[in-house]
């Protein structure tokens, strides 16, 4: 295929303008694809207004709704440490290849939706396997992109997201009123698909494809090594079996799920809640809230891997989830737009460093090991944390009539978390440096056209 077909030149820091390394390009490939790719679940509450409208086109219940969208998450549970694996055996281009095709089938497929059971198909199946194969193996290369600075990269690649989902929440509101369900999402499908596959040309599996070090990489530093695809799968597994007998391991997806029915509840829910308690009179405006926290949470999403990288990663996730945790409270006595838009420049700083440390603690747990498998656990343990949440409060509020109820949730959610991250390692060394001992030793070829890219680059 001609996507995926390899390069016959170097591609260098010196081939870029100013001496740019490539993995900031990968960054910002990568960056793209968050802005479409994210979004969608980030900006699921703006959609729950119309399904929900009597007099609309649907009219189905919020409990209904809730348990559609907590659907989503559990499919995204279940393909997190699939998706991951695939990642690590054949490579993030073709994941980003498969990850655009599925975006402008499930997107086309979300438009024509007229019955529940369309919406559980093309919502909860099929657009949460495409957020999979986009966020979990993309996200987990970025690891080997970097030997220093990786908590730069990652801020900026989080924060990219944020403000994607910033400028979606809003445009889908407006779209969707002002053009229907239909027109909405086949637009953002095409468009977010087309530029997905566009990308694909330029992604890169790792920087041994194109002759060069990571980012950051020194003269002193060990080459980096090409293998055999059959040496790579060996490390693969063994990796695995080592991550697999350290407690960060199980505590981690443990973390991100408490973490993520937290923040999960307040974005589904606290649109429909700002509306019933009349603070806005259109889906645009009340899509707002969203947008205030994501443009918010981009400053913490950039910062908080950075300090994480710097002053340990438990300390700055344990803080944005009390941040989370106790800014819910104001919830409880907003009735006023303002106070909606206040919530949220608050919520949103602890929203945005909750989530984004996790690629930098993997380092710091386990070193320059093929993260894939790991960092799909922990997506596991996220988007179940969002699932179980999801379908919580929808049964709650159906029950009780009551959001304060749901938001109370929220709050015990976070909290809880934040007792099981007093319960992790230490971040100050590897927990399995020799785990490379037990590969057994196959031929391996270093690549003599290796060039060093140093951490000025």
């Amino acid at each position: 295929m001609a996507f995926l077909s390899k390069a016959k030149f170097g591609l260098s820091a010196g081939n870029l303008p100013f001496g740019i390394h490539y993995s900031w390009i990968i960054i910002s490939i990568l960056a793209t694809v968050q802005v479409f790719a994210s979004s969608i679940s980030m900006a699921a509450g703006i959609m729950v207004p119309p399904l929900n409208d009597a007099e609309g086109d649907f009219g189905w219940s919020l409990g209904t709704i809730g348990l559609v969208i907590a659907s989503y998450y559990l499919f995204g549970a279940m393909y997190a440490p699939i998706t991951g694996w695939l990642g690590d055996r054949y490579g993030s281009r073709r994941m980003l290849l498969a990850a655009a095709t599925m975006y402008i089938v499930s997107m086309f497929l979300l438009s024509q939706v007229t019955a529940i059971w369309h919406f559980f198909v093309f919502f909860g199946i099929l657009l949460s396997l495409t957020q999979s194969l986009a966020m979990v193996p993309l996200m987990a290369a970025v690891s080997g992109w970097f030997r220093r600075r990786l908590g730069v990269g990652v801020g900026l690649l989080w924060g990219a997201g944020g403000a994607g989902t910033a400028v979606m929440a809003p445009v889908i509101g407006g779209f969707i009123e002002a053009m229907g369900w239909q027109s909405t999402f086949m637009l953002i499908g095409a468009i977010g698909g087309g530029t997905m596959l566009c990308l694909v040309p330029f992604m890169r599996n790792k920087p041994a494809d194109i002759g060069i070090q990571p980012y950051g990489a020194r003269p002193a530093d060990a080459p980096m090594i090409v293998r055999d695809k059959t040496v790579d799968r060996l490390r693969q597994k063994v990796f695995n079996q080592h991550t697999r007998k350290t407690k960060p391991f199980w505590n981690l997806p443990l973390i991100h799920a408490l973490g993520c029915a937290g923040h999960g509840t307040v974005l589904i829910y606290v649109i429909p809640m700002a509306i019933d308690r009349g603070a806005f009179s259109s889906l645009a405006q009340a899509g707002i809230i969203l947008t205030i926290i994501a443009l918010i949470s981009v400053i913490s999403r950039i910062v908080t891997p950075i300090m994480a990288e710097a002053y340990g990663t438990r300390k700055m996730m344990a803080a944005s989830l009390s941040i989370q945790a106790i800014t819910v409270f104001m919830l409880f006595w907003s009735h006023d737009a303002w106070s909606f838009y206040l919530f949220a420049a608050i919520f949103g700083i602890g929203f945005g460093g909750e989530w984004t440390g996790y690629l930098v603690i993997n380092r710091q747990y386990y070193g320059e090991g093929p993260m894939g498998t790991v960092y799909g656990w922990q997506t596991t343990g996220a988007l179940m944390g969002h699932a179980v949440a999801t379908g919580l409060a929808g049964l709650v509020v159906y029950v009780t009539g009551s959001f304060n109820v749901v938001m109370a949730i929220s709050v015990g959610f976070s909290s809880l978390g934040v007792v099981v991250i007093g319960m992790l390692d230490d971040t100050s060394h590897v927990l399995i440096p020799n785990w490379e001992d037990d590969v057994p030793q196959l031929e391996a070829q270093t690549n003599p056209n290796l060039e060093t890219a140093t951490a000025d680059d």
